[in-house]
């Protein structure tokens, strides 16, 4: 069983797709701040998030609440993919309905592996994967190029070095994340 969650109106064939909006026509209606979800334990092969996460949990006990769920509905091995506004990019800034920043650092705290070496280094890090027993392996993280950007580092008329310090100091530079976890189980 595949999720789409938080569908919209970009529905999936093959998934099962989630929204808390009944106009969109989801196969379920469900808000997915509202915990427990419908689905069982260890049932689900996949979770998509497009543009989705960015919106839920502005309070982080609701936020964690999200993470346990698809932890909980998730098969061991299960990928989810997650795609977010960067969050120095305007398509981030100008919507006033995105309540949190995604990044794959955030993403990190929620890895035992992570959390266990921090935790022998005495690291500041907050062990969020021990504090709720979860367990997500980070597989990938891709930053999307903005076009502008895109098209000169194509071009040649910037180089990867050029690009890599904009990428530190300049908003609009970045446009998204795309980030695939794997459930440890």
């Amino acid at each position: 069983m595949q999720l789409n969650l938080g569908c919209g109106v970009n529905k999936k064939p093959g998934y099962i797709n989630v929204d808390k909006f009944p106009q969109c026509e989801p196969d379920v209606v469900m808000d997915l701040e509202l915990t427990p979800w419908t689905f069982k334990d260890n049932e689900v092969d996949g979770i998509l998030l497009n543009h989705v996460l960015e919106h839920l949990g502005k309070d982080v006990d609701v936020f964690f609440g999200v993470m346990k769920e698809m932890y909980r509905v998730c098969k061991n091995g299960a990928i989810i993919e997650i795609n977010v506004p960067h969050p120095r990019h305007d398509n981030f800034i100008n919507d006033p309905t995105h309540v949190r920043i995604i990044t794959p650092e955030l993403l990190g705290l929620f890895s035992k592996k992570n959390c266990e070496a921090w935790k022998r280094l005495n690291a500041a890090n907050s062990p969020l994967a021990l504090y709720l027993d979860v367990d997500f392996e980070l597989v990938n993280a891709t930053i999307i190029i903005d076009e502008k950007y895109l098209t000169k580092l194509q071009n040649g008329e910037l180089t990867q070095e050029a690009y890599s310090e904009i990428y530190k100091t300049c908003n609009n530079v970045a446009s998204e994340y795309r980030i695939k976890l794997k459930v440890v189980k």
